[in-house]
């Protein structure tokens, strides 16, 4: 039986509207809700990702998955292709910043403003060291058409294979 003084729970948002919550120290999250949210995002075998990777399998393609294309960058690509050095990675346009479809949040929007820009200069480092090493870096925006980014892997991975072949004749 409640007491004639207690308010009944709401269920109108989960435990975001608990206001007993308190975010562990040094989280980001604004709210439990938040937190869970933004915790179920996957960092790999999304979508775009599992669809370009059929696609490419379909052309005969082997790759690895989620893989460091050099062993002592702590930075993984999508689709590595060892033997012929090329490192395909899909962006996701929030956490990437794609000019088209990249919106500023408007909760908290210091801390993912900041971590957007971190990711893009993280990006940009990484193409570079890949560049240094031989790599051949192919970036695509999780909205680009699957079959057209599957293309374009399978042409560069082709043309790299070619090279090899007649450097080594």
């Amino acid at each position: 039986m409640l007491c004639p003084d207690a308010v009944p729970p709401t269920r109108l948002s989960g435990v975001s509207e608990d206001p007993a919550w308190v975010a562990p120290e040094g989280s980001w999250a604004s709210s439990a809700a938040r937190r869970r949210n933004m915790q179920a995002i996957r960092s790999r075998d999304t979508k775009p990702e599992k669809l370009l990777r059929r696609l490419v399998h379909a052309r005969g393609l082997r790759y690895r998955v989620g893989a460091r294309p050099l062993p002592d960058l702590r930075r993984t690509a999508d689709l590595v292709f060892g033997p012929t050095k090329v490192a395909v990675f899909v962006d996701g346009c929030y956490w990437h910043g794609c000019p088209d479809h990249y919106v500023p949040p408007k909760t908290n929007p210091g801390y993912w403003s900041e971590k957007v820009l971190g990711n893009m200069k993280r990006d940009r480092d990484t193409d570079q060291r890949l560049k240094d090493a031989g790599w051949l870096v192919l970036r695509f925006w999780e909205h680009e058409p699957a079959e057209d980014c599957a293309l374009q892997v399978c042409e560069a991975v082709a043309d790299r294979k070619a090279r090899q072949g007649g450097a080594s004749a």
